[in-house]
């Protein structure tokens, strides 16, 4: 078994890491002040996505590109390493074209949509021409139920008139938003996996309404804003159902793995910074007569958090293997173990952070309490630990003997 990085993805990782390093990072503190009082893209971004798409830094997160789309067409595995680099800005995966929920929603147009469609709505987020939303979660249902969705999609003619609401929609709140993906029930008398179709949704259409602008835990997403929607009798020709009718779920899980594997490759690098936020302030800091860094406790928490975010990352890379090898399909359970451990080990480690940070943990100098937020919210989005967990449970076998007759036990008396 290999564990080292293939020959190519070490070169790509390296120019990823020498384009972050002298384009990307000397950015931060300018987007940092541009976000705390607009809440539109930077100006200087799309400067940074021109240079990053002349240096062939472009769409690392799909390896489905069609041979004339834009691209570096990678393969999972060797996207992860350049994922982590990604995650240890917020808003870096946007500079590469590799942001949620556009990249998970390039995918599911790729899978599923039509030729039209594709010319219509994917190739301008190929591009950076526009941004997409993906609506499925409701305030008024259980969503991490699926089949609870209520949204209703009633065929008339030609159209579909849509009537519901969602929120936590990520993405839906910017200004450059211009199409989202619902998913809504189009046959409520249907088995529970086939009610549901998706349909592309121009958020300009009669009746759609962004309700207002939501905050986690007090952060903010700038770089995807989440919204809440209502939608009120909005006509949507027939032809932008994306897949058949029915085929909802089939359209969610095309994107819904992607996404997964994206978040927990970027919070990966998210954790790597954490530990050197930490080595840093410890070393710099003084108490009772010694440095932080001098204290038992910290060493243990650096240690802990290095242990566990070795495990994670090899969780990761055997998931985007398995992604690799044998499709969305048979890498779920791999998915689901990703999921749960992944944003686990982000609050963990991101409380540690704030511990040796003290105050200054919790403030917006630095980014430590928004990755607790951020760790905290992926337990929930994409799936909430409960549902990942039953899933990992279901495929695990159950063996062929008893306790009464296990061979591994001492022998009972009658």
């Amino acid at each position: 078994m290999e564990f080292g990085l293939s020959e190519r993805s070490e070169r790509w990782r390296g120019d990823l890491m020498a384009f972050f390093e002298q384009e990307v990072l000397p950015r931060h503190r300018a987007w940092l002040d541009h976000v705390r009082t607009r809440n539109d893209t930077p100006p200087f971004m799309a400067e940074l996505q021109r240079k990053a798409r002349a240096a062939g830094l472009w769409n690392l997160g799909l390896p489905e590109l069609a041979a004339d789309e834009p691209g570096t067409r990678l393969s999972n595995l060797d996207y992860a390493p350049l994922a982590e680099i990604m995650g240890r800005l917020f808003w870096a995966p946007e500079v590469f074209n590799c942001q949620a929920p556009d990249v998970p929603n390039m995918i599911a147009l790729q899978n599923c949509a039509t030729p039209e469609q594709k010319a219509r709505w994917l190739a301008p987020l190929l591009n950076a021409e526009t941004r997409s939303a993906f609506g499925m979660t409701e305030p008024d249902v259980a969503s991490s139920d699926a089949t609870n969705i209520a949204t209703r999609m009633v065929r008339d003619g030609d159209h579909y008139v849509i009537n519901g609401r969602k929120w936590f929609i990520t993405g839906a709140a910017h200004p450059d938003c211009s199409f989202l993906i619902v998913m809504g029930v189009t046959d409520a008398g249907a088995e529970r996996t086939s009610r549901h179709s998706c349909i592309i949704v121009p958020m300009d259409a009669p009746g759609v309404r962004l309700v207002r602008r939501l905050r986690w835990m007090g952060c903010e997403d700038h770089v995807a804003p989440i919204g809440e929607l209502v939608f009120d009798d909005v006509r949507v020709p027939a032809e932008n159902l994306l897949g058949a009718e029915g085929e909802g779920f089939k359209v969610a899980q095309v994107r819904l793995g992607p996404a997964r594997i994206h978040h927990c490759m970027r919070s990966i690098g998210l954790c790597e910074l954490l530990i050197e936020l930490m080595m840093a302030r410890a070393a710099e800091r003084s108490a009772f007569g010694r440095t932080v860094i001098q204290y038992d406790t910290v060493q243990r928490w650096i240690a802990e958090s290095r242990v566990e975010l070795e495990q994670a990352r090899l969780l990761a890379y055997r998931c985007a293997w398995r992604l690799d090898q044998a499709g969305h399909h048979g890498a779920w359970r791999d998915v689901s173990l990703i999921k749960v451990a992944v944003p686990a080990m982000l609050q963990k480690i991101a409380d540690r952070a704030i511990q040796v940070f003290g105050a200054m943990g919790g403030s917006d100098d630095t980014p430590i309490h928004q990755a607790l937020a951020w760790g905290r919210l992926l337990r929930i989005g994409d799936g909430p630990d409960e549902v990942h967990l039953r899933q990992i449970f279901r495929m695990e076998p159950t063996p062929d003997w008893s306790i009464a007759n296990s061979p591994y036990l001492a022998a009972h008396p009658a």
